[in-house]
């Protein structure tokens, strides 16, 4: 078992004071056999009450509002998270009859929105390439292991080109990105060959084995594999996830986990910095520090209308 110290800081300047702000945190992470949060400290301007409630997935999900004029809002998150591994599937059960179980999982209620996939004018191009690439006499998981590494292979990780407003059309073109692009077009591969798949929003923890978005926030996918349950598919450094990943949130798509988001009344602009550092309970490792910042167009809407604001930088 590792221990591990996460600090994850959003902060919000606006170009003069702004009030009403209703804000949404998804920054409690998931509790389960393999994953123990130990503490959590929650500070935000104002400190509002904050009311936690559970969403449909099962979800965390914080909600406050600080209502008084404010010129900043920094959600300042301080968790210690212990990590056990996670035992993985033995894949021993005959391939037709995992597929076969699959078929009759796909009614659940629980399922349905980890099955449905959502249009796009490259559909038919990515439909394609599953007909080139799957097995036909694989398992789900050999299948969905597969496409883990065809996206881990196929795309090229590159930070800067995309952000979270970026279409899966643009990133089918580009076949470059960040995790969130990577994920999400995992999800789209295992949805059409009818695996359910959820996205994952968290940490890699913490940043010392060279991985892709280690001290960062980060994103990846969790397959449904029959008689075994939800695995952890990391297409951004292709591995099985096990010991080292930090769940915060889990849903159809990153918009369904975001880490912060609301409105508020006052002025259009703001900046927005958000920054991570992960580190081992005892202090080590205490690298992988991200900061973001963006500047938030000009709108047109009235200064008395409610505006949004959202922690909108890309997971690494």
């Amino acid at each position: 078992m590792s221990k591990f110290k996460i600090r994850h800081i959003t902060k919000y300047t606006y170009e003069g004071l702004v009030r009403d702000s209703a804000n949404q945190v998804m920054l409690y992470p998931i509790q389960d056999d393999y994953q123990d949060v130990i503490e959590q400290t929650l500070l935000i301007t104002g400190n509002p009450v904050v009311d936690v409630y559970r969403d449909y997935y099962g979800n965390s999900v914080g909600t406050f509002t600080h209502a008084r004029p404010h010129p900043e809002l920094v959600i300042d998150s301080r968790i210690v998270v212990a990590l056990s591994a996670r035992p993985l599937p033995d894949d021993n059960i005959p391939q037709d009859l995992q597929w076969e179980e699959l078929a009759k999982l796909k009614y659940r209620p629980e399922l349905i929105d980890f099955l449905k996939q959502e249009r796009f004018d490259a559909l038919p191009d990515v439909n394609l390439i599953i007909e080139e690439e799957r097995c036909k006499n694989c398992s789900p998981l050999a299948s969905a292991k597969h496409f883990c590494e065809y996206v881990y292979s196929t795309f090229e990780y590159k930070k800067g080109i995309t952000t979270v407003e970026t279409t899966l059309d643009e990133v089918w073109k580009l076949r470059s990105g960040v995790c969130q692009d990577f994920a999400h077009f995992l999800l789209v591969m295992l949805r059409l060959i009818d695996i359910p798949a959820r996205y994952v929003s968290g940490y890699i923890c913490p940043k010392k084995n060279g991985m892709r978005g280690e001290g960062a926030t980060h994103a990846w996918v969790e397959a449904y594999i029959p008689f075994y349950g939800w695995l952890g598919l990391d297409p951004t450094n292709n591995l099985v996830v096990t010991d080292t990943h930090v769940k915060l949130a889990v849903g159809k798509n990153f918009s369904d986990c975001s880490p912060v988001k609301g409105t508020y009344r006052g002025s259009s602009n703001h900046t927005l910095e958000v920054a991570v550092t992960v580190a081992y309970e005892d202090g080590q490792t205490a690298d992988g520090e991200i900061e973001i910042n963006q500047k938030e167009p000009l709108t047109s809407v009235s200064r008395n209308s409610f505006r949004r604001h959202q922690e909108m930088q890309m997971q690494q």
